[in-house]
């Protein structure tokens, strides 16, 4: 079977050109790039003798990264300024006011975060959820005389963990 592979025209391998990111009130046609979930497992070493032996430790899951495109409108500047507001600051114009960022309002302010692959047919063939997802980091773009590229708009979000439904499995995995 290995070697009938790429001849086999039933077999799709998934695209990277194919999904869609639901996030916070961004138009999915101005999400320019996203990173799918990833996640890290620390090591703790035991040394014995002149020998050394490691163990799993606890999973981390890393940060995602969407870049989207910044045109006129809607304003993707003022929709990430809009989702750090809704998170819970103020500007310091009040010196009175005790406006915080929260988790909980950050979560909130950005909504349900999920990656969707879709096959050659449209279908969905993949999901990813980020479980409290919240803007970490945003770079509104650089300006350039030289350049005609567009601007684009660099988001880094922070999530607990994440969760997969795909099609493949024919659930969700946890």
């Amino acid at each position: 079977m290995a070697e009938s592979f790429w001849a086999d025209p039933n077999v799709e391998p998934k695209r990277a050109y194919r999904w869609l990111l639901f996030m916070g009130g961004v138009p999915q046609w101005i999400v320019k790039k996203v990173t799918k979930p990833s996640f890290s497992v620390s090591e703790t070493p035991h040394d014995y003798l002149i020998h050394k032996f490691y163990y799993p430790g606890k999973v981390t899951w890393n940060e995602v990264s969407v870049t989207l495109a910044d045109p006129v409108q809607p304003d993707s500047s003022a929709t990430t300024l809009r989702i750090l507001q809704d998170s819970g600051y103020a500007f310091p114009l009040d010196p009175n006011a005790t406006n915080t960022i929260s988790k909980a309002h950050s979560v909130n302010a950005l909504g349900r975060v999920m990656i969707q692959q879709i096959g050659a047919d449209g279908e969905s063939i993949e999901e990813w959820t980020l479980v409290n997802a919240w803007v970490k980091e945003v770079k509104l773009g650089d300006l350039d005389y030289s350049s005609e590229d567009m601007v684009n708009v660099e988001l880094t979000i922070r999530y607990d963990w994440a969760e997969l439904n795909s099609a493949a499995l024919g659930r969700a995995v946890r």
